[in-house]
């Protein structure tokens, strides 16, 4: 089966292409590097024809809301026309455990996001997850050697875990709103960036910061942990950092 995956160059759209090709299934990527543009929907439909199933993982990075917004509903919408009008018939995505229920700018994104694929006419399947094990890498790529780290309480998951179980989805059908998925040990941010950073054999102070405002505080208080009965990622954050560990530099 051939299935398009949105951000197959990303972290999770890297395994999630992986997983399809070990499970003997034809992956096409819509990336910029493959010439799509999800913004404005330029090589998109001719690269989304004869796919039955799309998986969303694309991604900004930022914190704030109007760009948040702005690119999670051009893309979607550019998806959602296309998969219309090439009669693709599932669309799975991704989005954030929490992110209904926390008023911070990105989540206003994925909550444009989630409304409009509900709405859009294409069964669909929407997976919530935690925060990766990697999300505090890109806070700790510079060489300052003090970091700030937001306090976040998560129950972090492994992106292999995730790719997984977007595929498991794309090829069972549309579910709706599926069962969150979210790792085996509630963590803060905090301690995990410390321990990344042990794991790199780096020197680094790091130091916690509280997100301002009710955002901030539902941030640190749990508010981004699941409800209720979730799927639990088999991995452990102990494998990523052993794996951390052994990807190190000799002699460190």
């Amino acid at each position: 089966m051939q299935v398009a995956v949105a951000g197959g160059t990303g972290l999770v759209g890297k395994y999630v292409v992986a997983e399809l090709e070990a499970a003997g299934h034809r992956p096409v990527i819509l990336a910029r590097s493959h010439g799509v543009d999800l913004t404005t929907g330029v090589g998109l439909l001719e690269r989304l024809s004869g796919s039955h199933v799309v998986i969303d993982v694309s991604n900004i990075v930022t914190t704030r809301k109007k760009p948040a917004v702005d690119f999670f509903s051009r893309a979607t919408g550019h998806l959602l026309s296309a998969a219309r009008a090439t009669g693709t018939e599932h669309l799975v995505t991704l989005s954030i455990v929490g992110s209904d229920e926390v008023d911070f700018g990105y989540y206003f994104g994925k909550r444009a996001q989630e409304e409009m694929v509900r709405d859009g006419g294409v069964p669909w399947t929407i997976l919530r997850a935690t925060q990766f094990f990697e999300f505090p890498e890109p806070l700790l790529g510079n060489r300052s050697p003090v970091v700030v780290m937001p306090s976040m309480l998560t129950r972090p998951v492994a992106a292999r875990d995730v790719a997984e179980k977007l595929v498991e989805h794309a090829l069972k059908g549309p579910s709706g709103r599926a069962q969150e998925i979210a790792g085996p040990d509630q963590l803060n941010m905090v301690d995990m960036a410390r321990r990344i950073v042990r794991a790199h054999g780096r020197r680094r102070l790091v130091v916690p910061v509280s997100l301002p405002g009710r955002a901030g505080r539902a941030i640190a208080a749990g508010g981004l942990l699941p409800r209720g009965q979730y799927v639990q990622g088999r991995r452990t954050f102990d494998d990523h950092l052993a794996s951390l560990e052994r990807s190190a530099p000799a002699g460190r």
